[in-house]
C-alpha cells in the first residue's frame, strides 16, 4: 500500500531503499522558493541506527504494516532467549544479538513487546519502565546526597547505569528503558 508524505505519522512503518523504516519525527517545510519538503527523522528496524532524510512533498512510499506482540520472557541459556506468547502459550527462541539493548533491562517473567513487520520479527521492546535490583554499587558517604552526583550501578540484568550518591547495593530503582536513566528509588 503505498502513502504520500502527507500521510506520514510518528510510529507509522514505511519502505525506503528497500529497508523497513519507522518514522520517529518528521516535519512539513514550505520554503518562500523551491516546493515543499518533508524533513525526517528515519530508524531503520534492522539495524537501530537512525538517519534524517528529506522527501518531496507529495512523494509516494510503500507502506508497511506494523504489529505489536506481547509476550513474557522466560530465561535466557546464554545464546538466546526464551519466550511465551500470553495467548497461545507457545515458547520460542530469538538470538541474543536480535534481543539486542532490550536484554539489559528483561529479568525472567518480564513482559516484553514483539515487533513484527510484514509477517516477520523485526525486534524486541523491553517495557518503558522497569523496576530493578542493584547488585553492585561503590557505598554512598554522608553529605553526598545534596551535590546530586552520580556513581555506576550494576543491575540484576547486568545493565550499568548512573544512579545518586545515596543509592546502595541491595535498593530497587526504577529505570527508564529508553535512555537507560535512573527514575527513582522504588
Amino acid at each position: 500500500m503505498a502513502v504520500t508524505t502527507q500521510q506520514f505519522k510518528n510510529g507509522m512503518a514505511i519502505v525506503y531503499d528497500n529497508k523497513t523504516w519507522v518514522i520517529v519525527e518528521f516535519q512539513h517545510v514550505k520554503p518562500g522558493k523551491g516546493g515543499a519538503f518533508v524533513r525526517t527523522k528515519l530508524k531503520e528496524l534492522k539495524s537501530g541506527r537512525v538517519v534524517d532524510i528529506t522527501f518531496r512533498a507529495g512523494e509516494k512510499l510503500e507502506d508497511v504494516r506494523l504489529e505489536q506482540k506481547n509476550v513474557q520472557y522466560l530465561y535466557s541459556d546464554g545464546d538466546s532467549f526464551h519466550f511465551m506468547e500470553t495467548d497461545t502459550y507457545e515458547q520460542f527462541a530469538l538470538p541474543a544479538e536480535f534481543v539486542g539493548e532490550a536484554a539489559n533491562w528483561l529479568k525472567e517473567n518480564d513482559m516484553a513487546t514483539v515487533q513484527i513487520a510484514g509477517g516477520e520479527m523485526i525486534g524486541v521492546e523491553a517495557p518503558m519502565f522497569v523496576d530493578l535490583e542493584v547488585t553492585e554499587t561503590d557505598p554512598g558517604f554522608k553529605g553526598d546526597t545534596v551535590q546530586g552526583g552520580t556513581k555506576p550501578a550494576t543491575l540484576e540484568t547486568g545493565a550499568i547505569v548512573p544512579v545518586p550518591m545515596f543509592i546502595n547495593t541491595g535498593d530497587k530503582i526504577r529505570v527508564d528503558t529508553r535512555d537507560g536513566h535512573y527514575i527513582t528509588r522504588v
